[in-house]
């Protein structure tokens, strides 16, 4: 069988006046994009002209939802009523999905972001919140979650297809975590080690941790780069490049799950 993979990229960041990432020239070299809903970050035109911009490049689109902090990017963890996750889970998703359906397309997938996917991943009652609100948009989205992880069993066992994902340029700890971004060997800059990377976590569902052990992901359905990775852009060609060298197909995770 004719190895798959799909790769996703966090986009849509822009809020106001401010530019983060390069969405122009990413978007070209990935095959599922990941759009801020406006509450880590992200703005109402900043989603139209995301959504329009995955549809030019045929990128399909999912909703990546975060926890209500701007400041924060959506990485600190926060401690919210069950009804106000599911709120704003449910919030962000429709959110997104209006300006899909705008565009004549359909969302693909649902990602949480930051602190609320690392959360999700840990915590089986979290997970249950945030996919009851998915449930509630569309049962047929398909979910993304770390390997291995509590929200990927949680989400199978409500009946969703899921996503397995690891992540191209973040460093993974011996237990499987990834690596705090307060440490400076969080984020993986060689484009060089990324691709070698990633072939093997898709030939062999293995990634060396940062302590040299080799660290067993199991299946993995697509991989992750970060928008505000220093030269993402760049790196998004060359891995795409690589694995398509690699005779691995490069293609929306949607058309194979």
């Amino acid at each position: 069988m004719k190895l798959r993979i799909d790769i996703n990229c966090d986009l849509g960041e822009r809020y106001g006046h401010f530019q983060v990432g390069q969405d122009a020239d990413i978007m070209p070299h990935i095959t599922s994009a990941n759009v801020a809903c406006g509450f880590h970050a992200g703005d109402p035109n900043t989603m139209a002209l995301t959504v329009k911009l995955a549809k030019r490049f045929g990128v399909a689109v999912g909703a990546h939802p975060g926890f209500p902090d701007l400041r924060g990017f959506g990485r600190r963890e926060m401690q919210l009523k069950p009804e106000e996750t599911r709120s704003d889970v449910l919030f962000q998703i429709g959110a997104l999905q209006a300006f899909a359906t705008a565009s004549h397309i359909r969302l693909q997938h649902v990602k949480p972001h930051g602190a609320l996917y690392n959360m999700a991943a840990r915590d089986a009652g979290l997970s249950e919140i945030v996919l009851e609100a998915v449930k509630c948009v569309d049962p047929e989205l398909i979910v993304f979650a770390p390997s291995k992880s509590i929200m990927a069993k949680v989400a199978s066992k409500m009946g969703f297809r899921v996503a397995l994902e690891a992540f191209a340029d973040r460093a993974y700890n011996a237990d499987g975590k990834l690596v705090s971004r307060n440490k400076p060997e969080a984020v993986i800059k060689n484009p060089k080690l990324v691709v070698e990377r990633v072939v093997e976590m898709v030939r062999k569902g293995t990634v060396l941790a940062i302590n040299g052990e080799t660290l067993d992901l199991g299946e993995v359905h697509t991989i992750c780069i970060h928008g505000d990775t220093p030269d993402s852009a760049q790196l998004a060609k060359a891995l795409k490049s690589k694995l398509l060298a690699a005779k691995i197909n490069v293609k929306p995770v949607g058309s194979f799950l």
